[in-house]
């Protein structure tokens, strides 16, 4: 599932190709891809005409488009494989093409959104007075937000009794780390994915904070992170920051930093990937 590099690189590009773009017309094409619009395709399809897009936002890993001239925007979930393309009018429409919105300019270009499993999908809602989609306002400021207070995460953490990997991927503490920024965060870290998050000091928080920031940060300046097809940019461009994992996917390689073979674990219905000498797990589990 895209993580906010992903996203990031994705918002970008709709706010290259499509903000300020006045709808002209909107098609549906597969009733699930809008099924968390509670009053379904048509009505999406319908509101969205006339109305002009503002810029681009995101929180974590969620993505909206504002209208400009109401208090509502368009939120966009990319689940497993959701893509948002901005093809040309006369390019064959994808095998997967859920929702087209076409624009009132001169400009030859349309926005697509295209699904193979169809566990995204596009919703139209209220917003609150800070500009977000009321469905997601409880979801916390991501770690390359200006906004995002360290020193409240500490005490959050500290707070919360749980383990480190699980604080990380709780979107009400922390939003945007998926599981492989986790593991590749931890990995620099040098911390086990069970450590009791009531064991960290201001210190130690503030180390793995940067860390995750820097894990970020160089995914997104390689287009975020692509294992197969279905994570691609706007222009359905991949990402490569896969060449430059220092531990998920790595099973059985050697550690970047101590050469001792990488391990993966089943954990929460996903996949660990640690070094067992770099990592060492807490003396409690």
């Amino acid at each position: 599932m895209p993580e906010l590099p992903e996203v990031e690189v994705v918002r970008r590009g709709l706010e290259r190709w499509v903000a300020h773009r006045t709808v002209a017309e909107a098609e549906v094409l597969h009733p699930r891809a809008v099924r968390r619009h509670p009053a379904g395709s048509e009505d999406f399809a319908r509101r969205l005409v006339g109305h002009r897009i503002g810029n681009p936002q995101r929180r974590g890993k969620y993505l909206w488009l504002p209208l400009e001239d109401t208090n509502e925007s368009v939120l966009a979930h990319l689940g497993m494989s959701g893509q948002l393309l901005v093809q040309p009018h006369a390019a064959p429409d994808e095998k997967h093409l859920r929702v087209r919105v076409r624009f009132a300019d001169t400009v030859d270009t349309e926005l697509r959104f295209v699904d193979q499993r169809t566990f995204g999908g596009l919703s139209l809602h209220e917003n609150t007075p800070d500009g977000l989609p009321d469905v997601i306002a409880h979801i916390a400021r991501d770690p390359v937000d200006p906004l995002f207070d360290d020193a409240a995460f500490h005490d959050a953490l500290r707070r919360k009794r749980t383990t480190i990997k699980r604080a990380l991927l709780d979107q009400s503490l922390i939003s945007g780390v998926g599981n492989i920024y986790a593991d590749e965060a931890l990995w620099r870290a040098q911390l086990h994915y069970e450590r009791p998050t009531a064991t960290f000091t201001r210190p130690r928080t503030a180390e793995l904070l940067g860390h995750v920031r820097d894990v970020l940060n160089a995914a997104l300046s390689v287009g975020g992170t692509s294992f197969d097809s279905l994570y691609v940019n706007v222009n359905g461009e991949s990402g490569y920051f896969d060449r430059s994992l220092d531990a998920y996917g790595r099973e059985g390689l050697p550690c970047h930093r101590c050469g001792t073979p990488i391990r993966r674990r089943s954990w929460m219905n996903r996949s660990s990937y640690y070094c067992p000498r770099c990592q060492r797990p807490p003396r409690a589990s």
